[in-house]
């Protein structure tokens, strides 16, 4: 059997208590993407200052809404939306039942970032773990994520708008402001940017990879060497 489980992913739900409640509305107002349209998508939780708490794929299911986050951060993630939500009659509580899904290649569920990403999907939460094997896809084709990688950064450091990960016509949302001014001024000066592990600058390092031989650095865009700018990522260097 294909391994496809991404053990170290966990699935929020959002559920209205009441049928006059909206839960995409709620969402909306909070996280970087547009969650009114097409699903799914990668989006961001953001402080007020524009850099990032969390970032995460969100899913519809039904009237509910499918938060595809990292489990290390499944539960601070929860009660950070539980803050936002007031008196809102909205459930949110991580749902063991289901699980996170990968393989790589061509199909019918691609990755909303990235395409060359493979495939992905919520299913039941059992089968074999292909962690390794999605760590070192997504890593081959540039792409970052997670508090490791890319905590505290700005987003459009993160390569969010390149990602599909940031609309800029949505509307408000927590760190708005700030995202929106360096989109306006065009001037990301820094990014996140896979790198060998043996260039990687221990100044600028956010996670190391040693058995991939890789690192993520965030580094001055003055300082990013070409062949380190994946295809999907119009950066002049």
């Amino acid at each position: 059997m294909t391994a496809t489980l991404l053990a170290n992913r966990a699935v929020i739900r959002l559920a209205p208590l009441e049928e006059s409640e909206d839960v995409r509305d709620f969402l909306q107002g909070l996280v970087t993407n547009d969650v009114a349209g097409d699903l799914p998508i990668w989006a961001a939780l953001l402080s007020p200052q524009g850099k990032v708490l969390f970032d995460f794929l969100v899913w519809e299911d039904g009237a509910d809404l499918l938060i595809d986050c990292a489990a290390d951060q499944a539960e601070a993630l929860a009660k950070r939306l539980s803050m936002y939500r007031l008196r809102r009659k909205i459930a949110i509580a991580l749902d063991p039942a289901i699980g996170v899904h990968w393989q790589s290649g061509e199909g019918p569920s691609p990755d909303p970032r990235l395409p060359a990403l493979g495939q992905r999907w919520l299913g039941e939460d059992s089968g074999q773990s292909a962690d390794d094997q999605w760590l070192a896809a997504r890593l081959s084709h540039g792409v970052c994520e997670g508090q490791a990688e890319l905590g505290d950064l700005l987003w459009l450091e993160c390569n969010a708008a390149e990602l599909n990960g940031v609309s800029f016509t949505k509307g408000c949302y927590v760190g708005q402001e700030n995202t929106a001014r360096m989109n306006w001024r065009a001037k990301v000066g820094r990014r996140v940017m896979v790198v060998p592990l043996a260039d990687s600058d221990p100044k600028r390092q956010c996670a190391a990879y040693p058995e991939l031989g890789l690192a993520v650095d965030h580094l001055r865009v003055e300082d990013v060497r070409a062949e380190w700018v994946p295809e999907w990522l119009a950066l002049e260097v």
